[in-house]
This record gives C-alpha cells, structure tokens and sequence, in this order.
C-alpha cells in the first residue's frame, strides 16, 4: 500500500478505516476485522464517543498476536471543549486511557472553534469561546507541548482553512503536520489541497463516499455520490464498486482517505481499492462531475447563537 510520508519520515498508510458513527457496540468488531484484513491506519476522535470500544478492538488485535503496536498508525482528535492550554493535556490522556495506548501517532485539533469545559454541542452564546477568549495558537501551543512530551508523534488539525492555517504557520516551533477534511468529487478542494501542498501539510478525506448515511431531515435532498452517473460508469469499466472508485480517487491525488464501514465484507472491500488504478479519462471525467456539494456544512456550529462564522471554517 502507499504511504505518506511526515517530514522526519515516519509513514502514514494511505488508506485507513474511519469510525465516525460507528456505534460502540459494532465499532470494536469493525476494528479487529479491519486489523485482520490488512488496515494499519485507524481514525477515532473523543467526539465519536466510542474510543473505548475501539481502544478494545486494538488490544483484541494486539493480544491475538495479528499486529505489533509499532505496525499501526493511530489518529485521534482534540474536541472543541478542549481548546484551552489547561484543558488540551487532559482530553489527550483520556483519549490514550479509552484507546489502552501510551501514545498516539497523530493528534489533530478536531475544528477550528471552541466550546467551555463539558459542553459537546453547544447551543447557547454562553457555552461558546471566542477567539479572543481561547485563540487558536494558544490552543497549538499546547499540542506541540504534548508532542514534546511524547503523548503523539505528530500534530495537526481537521477542517482548518488556508486563513487559519496561515495563523498556526506564522507562529513559532511545530506546524501543522496534517489537515484532515471533507473530500470527494463533489468537494475536491483544490486551492486548499495546492496551499497544504505549498506548506508541506499532509491531507486527509474524511466522508469520501459522500456520508451515505447522512440522511437525516435536513440532508433529504442531498445529492447522492455513490449514485452519480459518472462514478457508476467509471466503476462499471473497472469492474469494482462506487465506493471502491471515490477511495481510490483519493489516493491518486496522494491524499490519505479513511472510509469508515461496521460491515465485514465491505471493510475488505475498501482495502481492495489502493489496487485500483485510475486511468487520466476516469480523473477527467470525476473532475467534471457538474456538481458542487458540501455534505458536512458546518452550520451546526454557526447558528444564531454563535460567535462563529461558516468563513471561520470554510474557505470561500
């Protein structure tokens, strides 16, 4: 499989299982299966509220002598409740305790906004942080001290725009190893794939296939990824699946995809996709899709009731 490469050479495996919405009771199975299939990339995050299963899912796999710990790569991310200095360490050895790990391979600052102690999603002005209150480089400080004391060997961020970035760039010490975001056809995101590029920052897709399972009352008329014309044709040439196409489109831009599956079958599937080669017809005509759709929108975070803005996140 193809790696990525950090900046002191340590390998990431391009190709990782996701466990966002993965429930605790399906989570830990997913785990051990992905393990045994061949995945060495796992993706978990405090929010997901299931690291202790998943944690158990490692160490299922760790005890059954399928895998050494040096042999994985395991990402984490910081929840915004967190984002103070005082607060970062905490969330990060409470995430290494459910996880049964004595570090982590990467940590990422989950979103770029900050919420007081306790509060998962806020919803009222006063459960939120400006960034006067909690700025972002006070919360970087604290993850490269957490770097430095070896808790993770690399820090990053997830759903970081190039302004926000720039901020974390202009400071002294570690930048960002890493961004991870939304990506797929229908979001490529070229200026911010070029300028993590341009400053030696990996990426990583998250809700590659479209999050087919977002189909709340909101999302209902949401535009279906894994439906598309031009995907299913693409994966009719090659004889794979849809989702077998957009994880290998991923990996042909050199951007690390984590498609999250409980399913057995279909975990072993994903993994088949890094033997997928796309040919320059199919990344034409994927370029071309005609649509343009953000499926995490980020206006749960940006309501009535919030000192944040969709700029704070997104670029425009």
């Amino acid at each position: 499989m193809k790696n990525l490469i950090f900046r002191n050479g340590d390998k990431l495996p391009i190709l990782g299982l996701g466990t966002w919405k993965s429930k605790p009771g399906e989570v830990r199975k997913a785990v051990y299966w992905a393990i045994e299939a061949g995945y060495r990339h796992i993706d978990c995050a405090a929010i997901y509220q299931n690291e202790r299963e998943v944690g158990q899912g490692i160490a299922d796999a760790l005890a059954d002598g399928l895998v050494k710990r040096k042999d994985l790569f395991i990402t984490s991310k910081l929840w915004n409740d967190s984002h103070r200095h005082e607060d970062v360490k905490p969330a990060l050895e409470k995430t290494l305790s459910d996880l049964r790990l004595d570090n982590l391979d990467l940590y990422l600052v989950h979103w770029p906004i900050a919420f007081k102690p306790g509060v998962g999603f806020a919803t009222h002005r006063e459960e939120y942080y400006t960034y006067q209150d909690v700025p972002l480089t006070q919360t970087w400080e604290a993850m490269q001290e957490q770097k430095s004391a070896g808790l993770t060997k690399h820090i990053g961020v997830s759903n970081f725009n190039k302004q926000k970035l720039s901020e974390l760039l202009a400071m002294d010490g570690e930048q960002p190893e890493m961004n991870q975001v939304e990506l797929h056809p229908f979001l490529p995101q070229e200026k911010l794939v070029k300028f993590c590029s341009e400053n030696g920052i990996l990426m990583t897709a998250y809700s590659p296939l479209g999050s087919p399972d977002s189909r709340a009352e909101r999302h209902k008329n949401d535009p279906r990824l894994l439906d598309n014309t031009v995907v299913s044709e693409i994966a009719k040439k090659h004889e794979v699946s849809a989702g077998q196409v957009l994880i290998a489109w991923s990996i042909s831009r050199d951007i690390a995809v984590i498609p999250k599956s409980i399913n057995q079958e279909r975990i072993i599937e994903n993994l088949k996709s890094a033997e997928i080669t796309l040919d320059p017809r199919d990344l034409e005509a994927l370029a071309a899709i005609g649509v343009s759709h953000r499926f995490v929108d980020g206006s749960i975070f940006t309501g009535p009731q919030s000192p944040y803005k969709l700029t704070d996140l997104f670029d425009q």
